[in-house]
């Protein structure tokens, strides 16, 4: 699946959650699209279908790639611990989900469009890879010619204090500090990781 571009309101009511953000279009019609509407009869899926379904979700949710995703879960696989919660851990860990989490953009497409424009540094360093890992200890700041972005100002001005635990932040330097990967029970996404594990385990 190629990066999504299409009108990411009906996606939202297709998994009938705000996955992108508030989404007036879902409070709307909380249904899924098609020209049926709420009255069209909807057959039960099948156990893959729903197990597929989540995986797509995650995918939309953090903007991965299919390939991204796979090696990622592999990886989440080869460590101790369990699957499902490694593989969350890893996605969490992504530089474009870090800048979204500090508040530095506004949405986590933002934040790829700030790094892979080298907005941003990781210990001091311009990356502009969005799915660069990022280790606890890992320091993440805007670069300093491009504190004054607009984009920025507006989201970091709307930025809730303190709100990860795993995460600190430097709202005079514009700095975050990746302090510890972080629990599942902190992880406030919508997703049921042990169905990705068994659509995987097939």
């Amino acid at each position: 699946m190629a990066r999504y571009t299409g009108p990411k309101s009906k996606i939202a009511r297709k998994f009938r959650e705000p996955i992108f953000g508030p989404d007036k279009a879902l409070e709307k019609k909380n249904y899924p699209p098609g020209q049926h509407g709420p009255s069209k009869r909807r057959g039960k899926q099948s156990e893959y279908a729903i197990q597929l379904l989540e995986k797509q979700k995650a995918k939309y949710t953090y903007g991965v790639l299919e390939r991204q995703f796979a090696n990622l879960f592999a990886k989440a696989a080869a460590k101790q611990g369990v699957t499902g919660e490694n593989f969350l851990k890893l996605l969490e860990a992504r530089l474009d989900n870090i800048v979204y989490r500090l508040g530095i953009a506004p949405t986590r497409s933002s934040a790829r469009q700030l790094v892979s424009h080298k907005h941003i540094t990781v210990n001091g360093q311009v990356v502009n890879i969005p799915s660069y890992s990022i280790r606890p200890g890992d320091v993440i700041s805007v670069r300093e010619r491009s504190q004054s972005l607009e984009a920025i100002v507006t989201s970091v001005a709307g930025r809730k204090i303190n709100k990860f635990s795993w995460l600190d932040w430097d709202s005079d330097k514009l700095t975050g500090t990746f302090v510890s990967y972080p629990e599942r029970a902190d992880i406030p996404e919508n997703i049921k990781e042990n169905l990705i594990v068994e659509l995987y385990s097939k």
